[in-house]
């Protein structure tokens, strides 16, 4: 039976995760050197679009028709038999179409996190074609092993609240392929510091605030699942950012603006598998691991391996991705989520265990998949923009546009 609270809660919760896109084009932009911010700014933007309408066409049915198969099926295309009635194996008090529109969401964004690592050198329209076909051969596959009906990560018992496989593993393990095989940005002996943090802080504060319908939003019902996940996931965003300061002001000597920001995110995206699953101290701890993993992936070991992820999409959201589904598996309760399952702090051993095996799958099929899409558009296309426009920047040569005028 529809429940109205449930679905006015649900409506909200959507927008406020399609919030997290141009919050991520915020946040992103203002990381870039200016003569690229437009080219972040439009590669989310025209994610918004063209995975809405891949969604609708196909990619809902490939992730959530039932199926024991690699992917969902192609019952529900173009949303055939997708309507106004709740279908209740995924959500019993809200319409279809609602529990649609909120996973679309989630598609709109995983890919778009994925432009951190290539950001400053992927042509436009190579952009696109990748971004669609990584959506229809990565999320969807992935998004129904671990949430569709008969997917056998969820048969397994693999937890997963609100995406830290399905979203930020496999953003994160995208992006490393991506920035391994595009390569280094042209004549960039040092990292840039960002041309506007205060687009960074405002990106953050936009995307913190999508993060309650991202994940609170996940529960499907204005219940006490929704709330314990909307507190945990402030108390991580909290702690990892207040520990990144810390962190900072020890190794560097000040703590920064933008390493708080980094911190943030990092506690978000860690906590996001858990937030459905965990207790509000588990939540406090979960920030503090994440930004100690992240922190030491994107200061120590990014800089002794030399790769060139742009804006550490892979650092923050695959470290964390992985980090938080893993300590899912020890610090899940079922007092939390009956539906869920305890972790091993509760005496489970095994769920560590199917978690990690999670991990695993996923990652490896994320990086194999991800690695012949990148070729197969490369080969066709021409991924990386040539050194001229490169040096010139995105925004002119990709979009004919320049984001600030300078008055010589």
């Amino acid at each position: 039976m529809i429940n109205s609270g449930d679905v006015a809660f649900m409506l909200l919760s959507t927008a406020l995760v399609l919030l997290m896109t141009p919050g991520l084009a915020f946040f992103y932009g203002g990381m870039v050197r200016r003569k690229n911010v437009l080219s972040i700014l439009m590669q989310c933007f025209i994610a918004i679009s063209v995975l809405t309408v891949q969604w609708m066409l196909c990619g809902y049915s490939l992730s959530f028709a039932p199926s024991h198969g690699f992917w969902g099926g192609t019952a529900w295309f173009c949303l055939n038999h997708v309507g106004l009635e709740p279908f209740p194996e995924y959500a019993a008090t809200i319409p279809y179409e609602a529990f649609m529109i909120f996973q679309a969401m989630f598609a709109i964004i995983t890919p778009a996190l994925i432009i951190g690592a290539f950001a400053e050198r992927m042509r436009f329209s190579a952009f696109l074609v990748f971004t669609v076909l990584w959506a229809t051969f990565v999320y969807a596959p992935v998004c129904h092993w671990v949430w569709g009906s008969g997917g056998w990560l969820k048969q397994l018992g693999v937890l997963d609240f609100a995406g830290g496989l399905v979203v930020h593993t496999t953003a994160g393990i995208a992006a490393l392929v991506t920035t391994l095989i595009i390569g280094k940005r042209d004549r960039l002996n040092h990292t840039p510091a960002p041309h506007n943090l205060p687009f960074v802080v405002l990106g953050t504060a936009l995307l913190w605030f999508g993060w309650f319908g991202f994940n609170a939003g996940s529960a499907l019902a204005a219940n006490g699942t929704a709330v314990n996940a909307f507190v945990v996931t402030n108390a991580a965003a909290a702690s990892a950012g207040l520990s990144w300061a810390i962190l900072e002001w020890i190794r560097n000597g000040k703590p920064t603006v933008f390493g708080i920001m980094t911190g943030s995110i990092a506690g978000l995206a860690t906590i996001t598998p858990a937030s459905g699953f965990v207790g509000p101290f588990a939540g406090l701890l979960i920030g503090v691991f994440a930004s100690i993993l992240c922190f030491i992936s994107i200061s120590v070991i990014k800089p002794s391996f030399g790769y060139d992820d742009s804006l550490d999409a892979f650092g923050v959201h695959g470290v964390g991705g992985i980090l938080g589904t893993i300590l899912t598996g020890i610090f899940a309760s079922k007092a939390i989520n009956a539906a869920g399952a305890n972790g091993w702090m509760y005496g489970n051993f095994k769920q560590l265990l199917i978690q990690l095996a999670g991990v695993g799958a996923v990652a490896f099929y994320t990086f194999v998949a991800t690695f012949v899409i990148y070729k197969f558009v490369d080969i066709f296309l021409k991924s990386r923009v040539s050194q001229k426009e490169e040096l010139m920047g995105l925004d002119l040569t990709q979009h004919r546009e320049s984001a600030y005028t300078i008055i010589e």
